[in-house]
């Protein structure tokens, strides 16, 4: 849908990454609360940044799911591209996790259900998501999951526009296929990158850390992780070893698709709606995390890829450097 930026009265900005600014928005129209995402200043000139800026605007037009942020059209202003999507009131995975640490495990089933079933929708579509992670997954304060950022997503039925043999995700998510810079990535690395989010969910740290990147893509790519029977025993069985497949280094002896792992944690799930006490503790513990942690954009944190980090990395070099030459004699 072609859309104006006039149609939009512009609010604060929520968040800022490599391509462009989100801002909180209202529909004139409507006074439908949105986001709005519009490409940084200087960008438009670049084919490749324009080029995925607009694939992720196709990619977000193929999905319609419950719980995928949803698409309310795009277009161009003073020559930059935009988009606006579906606020989401309440905050991230990430928020929760920093409040409360770790979740218990019916509330990891009931998230997990969600953006199983998210994937699903992807996968059937065509679209690989590549960078599921805590930051990405969006949430009510009802507890509904929203996934979120289909920047670098792949499109497997259009050209990949990431070159081939070079590595695209969050350190601490990706699959090993990933991390080899694999040709012909399935929607199997999207459910490597599950497995690490539930098992985070569960234990309140991701599989596999360490100091740098390489050390950590060293275990993904060799490394069993901790068994979950040792670090939360009152785990179910069944929902330990889908995890422990999901995290298999052979995309093809991981579940055959995330509907199947849904299924695993559908069997788990405990009846919410007649659970009132662990319902209202679940919404209280939303609260306390969402209303805890500003919105603002972030500083660097543990999951930015690495070439969102390379420029830091040089100017922290050269400043050194420096430092270096002027103390010495």
């Amino acid at each position: 849908m072609r859309r104006e930026i006039d149609e939009f009265e512009m609010k604060t900005v929520i968040g800022i990454g490599t391509a462009g600014s989100v801002y909180n928005a209202i529909e004139k129209c409507t006074q439908r609360p949105c986001a709005v995402k519009l490409l940084l200043p200087g960008l438009s000139d670049d084919a490749n940044m324009v080029s995925r800026f607009e694939r992720e605007m196709l990619i977000l037009s193929k999905l319609d799911h419950p719980n995928i942020v949803q698409y309310y059209g795009g277009g161009k202003h003073e020559d930059r591209l935009f988009y606006v999507m579906e606020a989401v009131p309440g905050g991230t995975m990430t928020q929760m996790l920093q409040t409360h640490g770790k979740l218990t495990w019916q509330e990891t089933i009931r998230y997990g259900i969600q953006l199983s079933s998210a994937l699903q929708h992807a996968h059937n579509h065509g679209i690989v998501h590549r960078d599921i992670k805590p930051s990405n997954l969006f949430m009510t304060y009802q507890g509904d999951i929203k996934l979120g950022d289909f920047g670098i997503a792949l499109d497997r039925g259009e050209s990949d526009l990431t070159q081939s043999g070079m590595t695209v995700g969050s350190w601490l998510y990706m699959a090993p296929e990933q991390i080899r810079g694999t040709s012909g990535i399935t929607g199997q690395a999207d459910l490597y990158a599950l497995g690490c989010l539930l098992y985070e969910l569960l234990t309140g740290r991701p599989p596999f850390t360490g100091e740098h990147f390489a050390e950590i893509f060293d275990q993904h790519l060799k490394d069993n992780p901790q068994p979950l029977a040792d670090l939360v025993p009152d785990c179910p069985q069944s929902l330990r070893e889908i995890i422990e497949k999901l995290l298999h280094k052979d995309p093809y002896q991981r579940p055959h698709n995330a509907r199947s792992v849904q299924g695993v944690m559908s069997e788990l799930k405990l009846d919410w709606a007649e659970d009132e006490t662990r319902y209202q503790l679940e919404l209280n513990r939303l609260q306390l995390a969402f209303d805890s942690h500003s919105a603002a954009v972030q500083g660097i944190s543990r999951d930015i890829p690495f070439k969102q980090l390379l420029p830091w990395l040089l100017v922290a070099i050269a400043a050194a450097v420096i430092a270096t030459l002027l103390t010495t004699p």
